[in-house]
């Protein structure tokens, strides 16, 4: 028993630089203490003594504001830094060297008894606020993002951030899908448009690059859509004009954004004093001409 004590204050000093000595972590870390609780709690579950290993596990949450249910597994060296409003499910299962931020939520999106909560495994880490909803696994060294919500399962050694979590970072390099359009056309359809996804190269893992790059080839797949149904209509009829598109330049769109400023910027006094006032030049030789 003292040497899991031993190892579970241990793993305080690996992971968190602000603890100092022993008796600091022993008494003033809430995260130790809704631990040790719970596996006093967790053997009285499992000897079939669930009364009372709930009203330890409630107590321990008036005390640290963590919520660990005695039904779930925790293993080695488990780290909560912070801890306030952390909730870990019944059927939640925690591996060795896991470490949660205040906020997170093991939880279920089920009514039906069973497996209904997440597993870590091993040595991973959940940012504050993340919500790991349902009974799926997250690999070993995975890393989740803060206020993430994950709802499907995280391959080993993934970086996962966003809401529905997605994989920005896998442990191994994504795998290379041939690409259907050809990459000169595409590129060109960029130049074309004047803009590089957010400045974003396609190798980094951006989820908005991502998206921005699957528009340009569905810009592409359409250009070439309308070019062979122009090629068709010339076949069918011989008088069919195919015009071309008229090119997108820079320049056009400086001359809007001029004449938007020329039109609703405000007009100096001395600008509005060197202006041509036509209309009262025009009335003298008018009442001349009349007389």
């Amino acid at each position: 028993m003292f040497q899991r004590l031993r190892e579970d204050i241990n793993s305080v000093f690996d992971r968190d630089p602000a603890a100092r000595n022993f008796l600091e972590v022993l008494t003033n870390y809430p995260g130790l203490h809704a631990l040790l609780v719970h596996r006093l709690s967790h053997r009285l579950w499992q000897k079939n003594f669930k009364w009372l290993a709930r009203t330890l596990s409630s107590l321990a949450r008036w005390f640290t504001g963590i919520e660990i249910h005695p039904g779930a597994t925790i293993g080695r060296r488990f780290f909560i830094d912070h801890g306030m409003g952390v909730v870990i499910g019944e059927t939640a299962e925690v591996g060795d060297d896991v470490t949660l931020y205040q906020g997170v939520t093991l939880g279920g999106t089920s009514w039906n008894k069973g497996k209904r909560h997440p597993t870590l495994e091993d040595g991973v880490i959940v940012g504050a606020g993340a919500k790991i909803l349902g009974p799926f696994t997250v690999g070993a060294g995975a890393k989740v993002g803060s206020n993430a919500v994950i709802t499907k399962e995280v391959p080993a050694g993934a970086t996962v951030v966003g809401i529905p979590g997605k994989v920005v970072k896998r442990d191994e390099p994504d795998t290379v899908t041939p690409l259907e359009v050809d990459p000169e056309r595409r590129e060109a359809m960029r130049r074309k448009f004047g803009f590089d996804a957010y400045g974003v190269s396609q190798d980094m893992p951006d989820p908005v690059a991502r998206s921005m790059q699957a528009m340009l080839d569905h810009m592409h797949a359409v250009d070439e859509r309308l070019e062979r149904m122009c090629t068709t209509l010339r076949h069918i009829d011989a008088g069919f004009r195919d015009s071309q598109l008229p090119e997108l330049r820079d320049e056009d769109f400086a001359n809007i954004l001029a004449d938007v400023d020329s039109c609703c910027g405000p007009q100096h006094d001395d600008e509005a004093a060197d202006a041509p006032d036509d209309e009262p030049r025009e009335r003298p030789a008018r009442h001349r001409q009349n007389g």
